[in-house]
């Protein structure tokens, strides 16, 4: 077939991209030409609209390196990345509801015993985080593997420093106690912007968009016969809970953090400043038979 026109282009190129043997690639193929040529029709954009499309996503891989994957704060940033989770949890009962993994998530953070401190020498106030991990039925998780990280006090996590010489910290991972408990401490995290120096922050402000996420602690927590969970908990009353810039506030991760005077803690360390806890308890959906 010839003589192409915006009419019967797509139909052409929808039965060419399903001539593989793969059933899913031609299921993905074929659906994504659909809506990308029905897009193009809806907008009708001018070349010069899309060479600087194209110029856009060019400039979005140039951005990516071992620290920053300016892909996941597009994705995260047009809401693809909680849709794609949503899709992929849709958890029954009780279980703890999940979130977007974030791009500053390390491979095989240290592991650390419980109680320990891993804010390293960042200042802020100091920060008990308690919880525990159990079943859908209510049972204990023991050896449950908790990883957590966060932002320090000014809204950084510590990949953001590597280049400037920094180590690990205010990230650790640990495992449940036999009761299923964890606990470890640290320091209360800020909202804090994404990185926005790329083509990512370019668009947001083009958008009308400011770039911030609302002060959270994440987790990972993993156990056998359990599907893993990706999580945040989000500190109330943030100013940016209601517009995360990535769309990935709920209800139920939401937590008031209590604040306490300077004194010995419930752990039994003592403190010559305020600090304030945080407690959550975790709730592991089982894997599929």
């Amino acid at each position: 077939m010839r003589n192409f026109d915006e009419h019967n282009i797509t139909d052409e190129v929808v039965a060419k991209v399903g001539q593989g043997d793969n059933p899913r690639v031609r299921q993905i193929s074929q659906s994504l030409v659909r809506h990308l040529h029905d897009f193009i029709r809806d907008v009708e954009p001018s070349f010069e609209e899309w060479e600087a499309a194209i110029r856009f996503l060019t400039e979005t891989g140039a951005m990516c390196s071992d620290t920053r994957q300016e892909f996941i704060l597009l994705s995260d940033t047009l809401g693809a990345s909680m849709l794609v989770d949503a899709i992929n949890h849709r958890l029954a009962g009780n279980a703890t509801e999940t979130t977007v993994l974030g791009p500053f998530y390390v491979d095989n953070p240290p592991a650390l015993e419980l109680g320990s401190d891993i804010s390293g020498d960042h200042e802020g106030t100091p920060m008990l985080v308690r919880g525990s991990v159990a079943s859908s039925t209510g049972e204990p998780l023991a050896g449950a593997v908790v990883d957590t990280w966060h932002s320090d006090d000014e809204g950084y996590y510590d990949v953001q420093h590597y280049d400037q010489g920094g180590g690990v910290s205010l990230r650790a991972r640990f495992r449940t106690d036999a009761d299923g408990r964890f606990r470890f401490w640290s320091i209360v995290p800020k909202y804090y912007p994404i990185p926005d120096d790329g083509p990512v922050g370019r668009m947001l402000r083009q958008q009308g968009r400011h770039p911030y996420r609302p002060a959270h602690v994440h987790f990972m927590i993993g156990a056998p016969g359990h599907e893993k969970l990706v999580t945040h908990v989000f500190v109330a009353g943030d100013e940016y809970i209601d517009s995360d810039v990535v769309f990935g506030v709920k209800d139920s991760l939401i937590r008031e953090l209590s604040h306490h005077p300077a004194g010995t803690a419930p752990d039994g360390r003592t403190l010559e400043s305020d600090y304030a806890i945080l407690d959550y308890d975790f709730v592991l959906s089982p894997k599929p038979a």
